[in-house]
């Protein structure tokens, strides 16, 4: 029998992950089994455990595959942001999660809906996988302060109201992120762009806008 390369076996072990996300967006976490996810990818019902040790390892990985498709490209928006106003840090976390495709761990071109839908499911795995709750508050809270010495810089420059608790005001928008999520995936919001729109309103109205100094 010829060895298995660790390129082949990389890339079965994203056929897999591929074939269960497929699952696990269509039927839920608990509602597909191993032999549902070797059928998906073709395999035969025992060759997904020379790869996975159980399903709940596969759902640590979508898992986190999915949490890095929403917090990734916030993190590098961040760091090119200049002088942001609240509603534009809405924006920049919107944007990626608003899309049609995204990159997967494997460098995969996927739908966003089926990593969203996997993300929403997470969400709930929080509550009694604290492996999966502890990988999701690291990136919760890295994305989170990273976000808040952007609204301190946006102080600093005039763009954000000095009367906003730096702290607060990225739950706020991560708030508006995660809601943004679960109305795209349960309720069909389909209008990002409308969305946004409203908030930039929503927070002018409210006086959370600053104009950038000329």
């Amino acid at each position: 029998m010829p060895r298995i390369t660790e390129a082949s076996r990389e890339a079965r072990r994203a056929e897999i992950v591929a074939a269960a996300r497929r699952c696990f967006s269509r039927d839920g976490f608990h509602q597909t089994s191993m032999q549902e996810i070797a059928q998906e990818a073709q395999l035969s019902a025992g060759a997904s455990y020379r790869y996975f040790s159980s399903k709940e390892e596969i759902i640590l990985e979508i898992a986190g595959d999915a949490f890095r498709v929403i917090f990734e490209p916030v993190t590098q928006l961040l760091d090119a942001a200049d002088s942001p106003t609240v509603a534009d840090l809405v924006a920049v976390s919107v944007d990626p999660v608003a899309r049609d495709q995204a990159t997967d761990t494997a460098g995969q071109q996927v739908p966003v809906d089926e990593l969203l839908r996997c993300a929403v499911q997470a969400w709930g795995e929080l509550l009694r996988n604290e492996d999966l709750r502890r990988q999701a508050v690291d990136g919760f809270e890295q994305v989170r302060r990273r976000m808040a010495d952007v609204l301190r810089h946006g102080q600093a420059a005039g763009t954000v109201p000095s009367g906003l608790d730096p702290e607060r005001g990225t739950r706020v928008v991560m708030a508006l992120l995660h809601g943004f999520v679960l109305q795209r995936v349960a309720f069909g919001l389909d209008d990002p762009e409308g969305f946004i729109n409203d908030v930039r309103a929503s927070l002018a109205d409210a006086g959370v806008l600053r104009p950038p100094h000329p």
